[in-house]
């Protein structure tokens, strides 16, 4: 093995650091997307498989280790249905690309996006004060179009009292999402996928599992308002952070939907509008 090492080229071994930083880099990123989903349980329990394998034949329990060998031929098959939301969230993040995805806002964009952020942050904090439940959905680079076809189009600038008066309880779009993309509203009384994650807990009700639940499926930010309590809730990436102020509400908002800046995107970005 020494020798194989000694008589390697320099070209081969950048290679293989490059080839190795690659692979170390793609489970980092695979790990960071799995974190606090149910497919860390998953795992577990396919590890616990694969070990229980050649354990079985050691012991010489034939008939556990032919079970457990069928087990892992009917997993080839199973793995891409079982894991089919984590595995569409990593396909989305593949296709987006950073190389895309930032340094892309204008000045006039960013005007919109902190005028939209104000507007979203008021209208959640006026009804989190009422304790007046609401569910605000922000599209980001995954669409959402078949989820705004469920509810009611609206077409309409973001504004705080159009968000406040769309979940006036018993009026017909305050039950459901209100969807929105850029600074208009795309639709409201959207209905949304629940969560089938154990994380949210008995205490949690359909609309903040739906906030979950549609952080799960895309990338886009779910702000929930409890009816309850009047906190206000905000699930990215399958998790939900609770009780936000106003000034942490607009933080979030501003630091999620503004693209990192990258210089080499100017040129790119020039190219595209002109």
């Amino acid at each position: 093995m020494l020798q194989f090492f000694q008589t390697m080229s320099w070209t081969s071994w950048l290679l293989s650091v490059v080839d190795i930083a690659i692979v170390a880099y793609g489970l980092y990123r695979f790990f960071l997307l799995i974190r606090g989903t149910r497919a860390v349980q998953l795992i577990k329990g396919i590890v616990v498989l694969l070990v229980a394998v050649p354990v079985s034949q050691w012991l010489r329990l034939y008939t556990t280790h032919f079970l457990l060998l069928k087990i892992e031929e009917m997993l080839v098959v199973a793995l891409p249905i079982v894991f089919q939301p984590e595995l569409r969230r990593a396909l989305e993040h593949i296709g987006q690309g950073g190389f895309l995805a930032e340094g892309l806002l204008t000045t006039h964009e960013e005007i919109n996006l902190t005028r939209t952020v104000d507007e979203i942050a008021r209208a959640s904090d006026h009804l989190s004060r009422s304790r007046t439940g609401a569910l605000f959905v922000i599209e980001r680079l995954t669409g959402l179009n078949e989820y705004a076809a469920t509810g009611t189009p609206i077409g309409a600038i973001v504004s705080s009292p159009l968000l406040e008066n769309i979940f006036v309880p018993n009026t017909p779009l305050h039950d459901g999402a209100c969807i929105i993309r850029g600074d208009r509203v795309v639709a409201a009384a959207a209905f949304l996928p629940l969560t089938d994650s154990a994380q949210p807990g008995s205490e949690l009700g359909s609309r903040h599992r739906a906030a979950i639940g549609i952080s799960e499926q895309s990338d886009a930010i779910a702000i929930a308002v409890s009816e309850e309590t009047g906190w206000i809730s905000v699930a990215v990436e399958g998790r939900l952070q609770r009780r936000l102020e106003d000034r942490a509400l607009r933080e979030m908002l501003t630091r999620l939907l503004r693209p990192k800046s990258h210089p080499s995107l100017k040129l790119w970005h020039r190219g595209v509008n002109s």
